[in-house]
């Protein structure tokens, strides 16, 4: 009997978010969905045209067979996923049920069909690397640029009020661009004013001229922090005699896949029942000394050996290798990892480079951290450079790597986005060696770090808050999106797993910022509509005061003047 045809899931085509909709003619979502959720807002912030075209370049457009996947379905389950710490079936599922997850990614109306199957997030992941994330980066802070910009620009330049004559006030512009008077000034603003110097706003990184294109300058501007860590991946904790356990099991399915009736005589013995009963006799225990761990190791290192003898007498047997990609790197890590083992345990030592420490992730590497809860964490090491509260993934290796030899590196990186080098680094005490700080003083950057010499010649001191905000940013991605264990099992999905959390951590900055400049435009425009009511009177209502001889009504009694959110 024929199977049904598996039916195909939606294929919402890609709408650009500026296409103008006529009065009357929007879409339910449009109509009905609360415009304050957190997926409306973010759904209105985000760059899609530009993110997307970033994506549709590394994927690639087909003329032949089936149509390209909406790619703000795709970019947008992957926010959603990391935005959430979601797993991929999970985030499927929350999409076909979540009605504002579906107007997020772009949708018309409610569909409870799934947009897509979760493997596919594999490819997405594979596909969507560390250059496509930090390009899409780059449209993040060019659009919190034009944020912050548009309040000292556009919002500010109708707020100067100047009285002519007796008989009312004129609103005039006066230094368009600069602070407004001390009487309607938002109290944020000034605590910003008084605090630039030790600050740096996106608007003095990235600088617009007519053309739409960056100024290029010479002269240092902004700070920036660099910081470091380990991303753990999600794997059992590594012990010698674990590793051969695993490494003998997974052997032994090799054998009976290599065992073929017709061309070897006797299927080769493997002792597999006796081995994972010397194997439990010691892991079992709660308290093992070190003679009982080496007697054991000893043991699975004989079984292991013995296995892949037999191995290489049943590949004799063929002209060419009957085994896929995934079990040939098998059988190549199980070597690897019997060398290193046996180069240790004959040595006497536990350290080797390039140790294995899973052989279903090979590519991980122990990074010593020295911290109190974990010395040692298995998993990528990244370094960023947090500017603004916008995080840029500079490096990362899964092999261990010295920051601080790296340092010029990270500095070129940010000439490289912005046209000139930062006026100020603030940085830990492994990147302040003698040729960094010859370098950083060559180029005219100060970096903010104890200075060499006597304790009595310190005469600027950091404070340690100083650095509070990169860590901030490690906490918030590791406690709240799930940074501290990197789900995906493959060394380029988990690339982007790191890429993709990044991003996540950008958008929710760009959407508070975006909160900010909504909340100050709006405060404005409400000074502005009763300045303009006032019209016609020697005094004016200003703040929510009523000033003598306006009339009673105000509407400023009804509008709680806010220049931010508290």
């Amino acid at each position: 009997m024929q199977k049904p045809p598996k039916k195909l899931a939606p294929k919402p085509q890609y709408v650009s978010p500026k296409q103008l909709t006529i009065a009357g003619f929007e879409t339910p979502f449009e109509r009905h969905l609360n415009p304050e959720n957190r997926w409306v807002v973010l759904a209105k912030l985000i760059p899609w045209d530009e993110i997307c075209n970033i994506y549709l370049k590394e994927v690639g457009i087909s003329h032949t067979g089936r149509k390209l996947l909406n790619p703000r379905i795709v970019l947008g389950a992957v926010i959603i996923k990391h935005h959430c710490n979601l797993d991929d079936r999970e985030t499927i599922a929350q999409i076909s049920e979540n009605i504002y997850m579906q107007y997020f990614l772009g949708y018309s109306s409610f569909d409870p069909e799934p947009p897509f199957d979760p493997s596919l997030f594999v490819e997405i992941r594979q596909r969507l690397g560390i250059a496509e994330v930090n390009a899409i980066n780059e449209k993040i802070i060019e659009l919190k640029t034009q944020m912050e910009s548009s309040i000292k620009n556009s919002t500010v330049s109708e707020s100067l009020i100047e009285k002519t004559g007796e008989g009312g006030a004129n609103v005039t512009i006066e230094n368009k661009g600069e602070a407004i008077s001390d009487a309607t000034a938002c109290p944020q603003d000034q605590d910003k004013e008084s605090s630039s110097e030790n600050s740096t706003t996106t608007e003095s990184l990235v600088e617009k001229s007519e053309g739409g294109r960056a100024n290029v300058t010479s002269e240092n501007k902004g700070r920036v922090i660099f910081d470091a860590t380990a991303c753990p991946q999600d794997i059992a904790y590594p012990t010698d005699l674990n590793l051969l356990s695993e490494a003998r099991e997974k052997s032994q399915e090799l054998i009976d896949i290599l065992y073929n009736p017709a061309l070897h005589l006797a299927k080769p013995r493997t002792y597999r029942k006796v081995a994972r009963k010397e194997y439990l006799k010691t892991a079992m225990k709660k308290n093992k000394s070190r003679k009982e761990i080496r007697r054991a190791v000893k043991k699975q290192l004989g079984y292991l050996n013995r296995n892949i003898g037999s191995i290489d007498k049943l590949l004799d047997a063929y002209q060419t290798i009957p085994l896929n990609h995934i079990d040939y790197k098998y059988m190549l890590v199980i070597r690897t990892l019997f060398d290193q083992q046996i180069s240790m345990f004959q040595n006497r030592v536990h350290t080797i480079e390039d140790r294995i420490v899973s052989i279903h992730q090979p590519h991980v590497r122990p990074i010593v951290r020295g911290k109190t809860q974990a010395k040692v964490e298995f998993g990528p090491k990244i370094h960023i450079s947090l500017i603004d509260g916008i995080t840029f993934l500079d490096e990362l290796s899964w092999d261990a790597f010295n920051e601080g030899s790296h340092m010029m590196i990270y500095v070129e990186n940010y000439h490289r986005r912005f046209g000139f080098y930062p006026r100020e680094i603030l940085a830990d005490k492994i990147y302040c060696t003698r040729d960094n700080r010859r370098n950083l003083k060559e180029k005219g950057i100060k970096l903010l770090s104890k200075p060499l010499g006597r304790p009595a010649a310190v005469t600027d001191h950091v404070r340690p808050g100083e650095r509070n905000p990169v860590e901030g940013k490690f906490g918030q991605a590791k406690t709240a999106y799930g940074l501290n264990r990197i789900r995906a099992r493959l060394k380029p999905t988990s690339e982007s797993w790191i890429a993709s959390i990044i991003l996540v951590l950008n958008l929710v900055k760009l959407a508070g910022a975006a909160l900010y400049s909504l909340i100050s435009t709006y405060s404005l425009r409400v000074i502005r509509f009763i300045n303009v009511l006032s019209l016609g009177s020697n005094e004016m209502i200003l703040d929510g005061k009523r000033h003598p001889g306006i009339p009673r009504f105000s509407i400023a009694r009804h509008l709680s003047y806010s220049a931010g959110p508290t």
